[in-house]
């Protein structure tokens, strides 16, 4: 089952802290689920200026167990980062296509 989630930052003068303090972990968690097949997609969500304030990701886990396993040890769920968090279930056709290497991006964008 594949999954969109979007969590977003809490507003409180730490927030950007916490972030930070916890960043590297939810990127080599997510570098691993990427390796596994778990994770098809990720962005960090931006305010005007350029600054973070959340995350979107398009996630694969076979139950909605393993997706709750994996929100159990999100770095940016334990560090307390995400203030609120939405799941929608989805249904990404033909999800291979989006995996281009680094060499098509930078001559096909515009």
């Amino acid at each position: 089952m594949q999954y969109v989630i979007i969590g977003l930052d809490g507003t409180d003068n730490e927030a950007l802290d916490r972030r930070l303090a916890v960043r590297e972990d939810h990127l080599s968690l997510g570098d691993k689920m990427v390796n596994k097949g778990n994770m098809m997609y990720g962005a960090a969500l931006l305010h005007d200026d350029g600054t973070m304030k959340g995350s979107m990701l398009v996630l694969d886990f076979d139950t909605d167990q393993d997706l709750q396993n994996w929100l159990d040890t999100e770095p940016y769920v334990v560090g307390k980062v995400w203030e609120s968090i939405e799941i929608h279930k989805s249904n990404t056709r033909n999800p291979w296509q989006f995996n281009r290497d680094e060499e098509w991006y930078e001559k096909n964008r515009s």
